[in-house]
């Protein structure tokens, strides 16, 4: 797999040391956001909202296995089915998506990243250190979550177009969920019966992620109908404006270009997605993390600041992969702001440390099949 910064002009060493000293941020160093929990467990803690979420275990877990840490990646998993795994109801075989760092569970619904996250990161566990029993039987857990996935009574993904819901039994979708480099190993891996499936959903997600981001800026909603049209609706009023409308482009949608990113190193470049790549790189190339805003798709910046600048810009960074090789200065002002911007500290350090790790991961070559 290709070396991005070391195309780019840094050095190996360089490259690697940054590299392990992220890890070490996140997961040893002061600034860290994992912790032990009960009975030989650990977990990601969500630092703006002090709970532990399928999203952040998942990410976790990827991490630990494309940095080589199984103790860490297994301490992970079982806090996840000790305490975050749902085995009776209509939602039986998901996971909860919040949980307190006690292990007590938040809400009882699933958020389908940590799902898809948990089975991929589950898959390459199994290549890498080969499955062991109950629980550390990574492969057959992994096929086990797509399993319910689709099969559940109330599924993640819509049988008819195949398309990832927001929640299970939503009528909208979120395009930062869209991982067709994931469905395309999903339908080599999971149950034989079920393969068809992912291979529709690789390329369904590869269509959604070009109707639903602006044509002229790439930038993508957080919510969008499943036609790819913005979705404005205020579905969770919390009483703060900046979270009411999530057709902008904010916080979960910065995610959508890293994966056309990671999409483009897995399986080479598609030309339209390739497209929003460079329109989106094109439009931030001369801005500054503490200048980024909640936007409107179309470019138009809200009353409102980036709340996670530093993982914006780091999402940005990876989806650089994914842009056609005329559009190398831009490229190279992103990847440039983003080698030399350190990773966030304080409360909201986790989402966007969690993003920095992935596009170290990545551009780096080490985010890898």
């Amino acid at each position: 797999m290709k070396n991005t910064l070391l195309e780019y002009g840094y050095k190996p060493e360089e490259i690697e040391n940054k590299l392990n000293d992220t890890f070490y941020n996140i997961f040893e160093g002061m600034n860290r956001f994992f912790f032990d929990g009960l009975n030989d467990t650990s977990y990601f803690m969500d630092t703006g909202n002090c709970d532990a979420r399928t999203e952040g275990m998942s990410y976790g877990m990827m991490m630990c296995v494309l940095m080589d840490k199984k103790e860490y990646f297994d301490r992970m998993w079982k806090f996840a089915c000790d305490f975050m795994y749902m085995d009776e109801g209509p939602l039986k075989g998901y996971f909860a998506w919040s949980v307190a760092p006690d292990g007590k569970k938040n809400a009882w619904g699933p958020a389908p990243d940590g799902e898809e996250f948990f089975a991929m990161a589950l898959f390459l566990a199994d290549k890498k250190w080969k499955s062991g029993e109950g629980i550390y039987n990574y492969k057959a857990w992994a096929q086990k979550i797509l399993r319910t996935c689709i099969h559940s009574e109330i599924p993640m993904w819509t049988a008819d177009n195949h398309l990832i819901k927001f929640v299970p039994g939503s009528p909208f979708s979120d395009p930062s969920y869209h991982l067709p480099h994931f469905y395309k190993f999903f339908s080599l891996w999971a149950d034989e019966s079920d393969r068809p499936f992912w291979k529709e959903a690789e390329k369904a997600s590869r269509d959604y992620l070009v109707i639903s981001a602006d044509p002229q800026t790439g930038m993508h909603p957080e919510y969008a109908h499943f036609d790819g049209t913005a979705d404005h609706e205020v579905h969770f009023k919390g009483g703060d404006p900046m979270f009411d409308d999530h057709g902008c482009y904010f916080s979960d949608a910065y995610r959508t270009i890293a994966n056309i990113g990671l999409d483009a190193l897995w399986n080479g470049k598609k030309a339209k997605l390739s497209k929003i790549a460079d329109n989106l790189i094109k439009f931030f190339a001369d801005v500054e993390p503490e200048d980024y805003m909640k936007y409107e798709i179309d470019g138009t910046p809200t009353e409102f600041k980036a709340l996670h600048p530093i993982g914006m810009l780091a999402t940005l960074a990876q989806g650089t992969l994914a842009c056609s090789p005329s559009n190398k200065k831009a490229c190279a002002k992103i990847i440039d702001r983003f080698w030399n911007t350190p990773p966030r500290r304080g409360e909201r350090r986790y989402y966007d440390n969690c993003l920095y790790m992935f596009a170290m991961l990545a551009l780096s070559g080490k985010y890898t099949v």
